[in-house]
């Protein structure tokens, strides 16, 4: 691992904070068109940067307490597939509005019958003249009733390999004959839901590439990805991390048991064998390198260390952990504080009790830590098919359509 970062004095640093002085309280329109949004972005998105500025550019602004727009899917998703695969007008209608967090976007892939295969997805999206009728239901869609727009994966062809008939749509949730039911999930939160598409009409300007080209543009991201030194063991980087729970616990001097001092020094262990693994990773995209197999296992280290950080949160306050508002006393980071608000949807209007929520709700919220994103199983198939080389798991399906998988699995 070689990684260091620039001095004080570096003039890209010194850039920044000349743009932070004359923008005190920038908007998140100034943040978009300064570049500061997406930095490593081409002109006139970004500034070309290279992963060491990128990182220049994320230190300097958290120091000044400047948080960029919160859009995760718009930024993360909608964005990259627009700039690599849309129409110009897509580019000039959507872009600008994604990065400044004007518009608000969800992902509509999942589905009830689809579990962990996307793939056999059975939304339909049937061209009539110079529209899409859209007829079908997605599920577990974060925030979709507070989003303007999301990226739907739908199938236009149902008679070739289930992979080749997909295409990518970016769809308006206030679309004529589009419903959702609320999911409310254990921690009594309203953060995820069911869309129902009845019928509904959309232009065929809305698609994004090629018919049938949706299942790769899902997973294409820009070549100059963005990197970062988050730390792991959090909310999927929304809460408390390891490192923030151990600060805590040295800051409050409480004598811990046998037993719990052996947790606590496992949890140590096991954070910091995930911190180098991830400058594992930085250090090789910084070097221009594509990141080996420490990068197929950061999700499930980070995942599972941050439920372990979120149960011992609550164990370690005795009883007193069964109540709301319990956990370990002590300031974290503003970044850290993230409430029910921010962490459950990106716009709504819930309101919450007035008690200290991050402890109670992200032990309730943990478990879903292995589950969302690609669960625990399906990603140590991937390590183990891809880092290890073990065999693939039979394909029943191989060779078949789409409607024949459908027919395989009722008859």
């Amino acid at each position: 691992m070689d990684f260091d970062m620039p001095p004080d004095d570096d003039p890209r640093r010194v850039d920044v904070r000349a743009w932070i002085d004359a923008n005190p309280n920038p908007t998140d329109e100034q943040l978009a068109e300064a570049g500061w949004v997406t930095p490593h972005w081409p002109a006139p998105w970004g500034l070309d940067a290279d992963p060491m500025h990128q990182l220049i550019i994320a230190e300097e602004l958290h120091a000044a307490d400047i948080s960029l727009p919160r859009n995760l899917i718009g930024i993360g998703w909608a964005a990259p597939v627009i700039h690599l695969a849309g129409t110009d007008a897509q580019r000039t209608r959507f872009l600008p509005k994604i990065f400044s967090g004007e518009e608000i976007w969800c992902q509509l892939f999942s589905e009830p019958d689809s579990g962990s295969d996307l793939a056999s997805l059975s939304t339909r999206a049937v061209r009539d003249g110079d529209e899409y009728v859209i007829t079908g239901s997605k599920i577990w869609s974060s925030g979709a009733h507070g989003s303007d727009w999301g990226i739907l994966l739908a199938r236009t062809d149902p008679n070739v390999p289930k992979h080749k008939g997909i295409s990518y749509f970016l769809f308006p949730m206030d679309a004529p004959g589009t419903t959702m039911t609320p999911i409310v999930d254990m921690t009594g939160a309203h953060s995820f839901n069911q869309v129902f598409f009845d019928e509904v009409r959309i232009p065929t300007d809305l698609l994004v590439g090629q018919e049938g080209d949706g299942w790769r543009l899902a997973k294409a991201t820009l070549a100059n990805e963005r990197v970062s030194l988050s730390s792991g063991g959090s909310l999927w980087g929304m809460g408390p991390s390891a490192a923030d729970f151990l600060d805590l616990l040295r800051a409050d001097g409480s004598t811990f048991d046998p037993v719990q001092r052996d947790r606590i020094a496992a949890l140590h262990i096991r954070a910091e064998v995930l911190r180098l693994t991830q400058l594992r990773t930085l250090s090789a995209k910084l070097g221009g390198r594509t990141p080996g197999p420490e990068a197929s296992i950061q999700k499930l280290l980070s995942d599972e260390i941050g439920q372990e950080v979120m149960e011992l949160a609550k164990e370690l306050q005795g009883a007193a952990g069964m109540l709301v508002g319990s956990g370990p006393e002590g300031d974290l980071p503003r970044t850290r504080q993230t409430g029910p608000t921010e962490i459950r949807a990106e716009r709504g209007n819930e309101t919450f009790p007035d008690v200290d929520p991050v402890w109670h709700y992200g032990f309730e919220f943990s478990p879903a830590l292995t589950v969302g994103g690609g669960t625990f199983a399906v990603q140590r198939n991937i390590v183990a098919e891809h880092v290890l080389g073990l065999p693939r798991e039979p394909n029943v399906e191989r060779g078949l359509t789409w409607a024949e998988t459908r027919h395989h699995a009722t008859s």
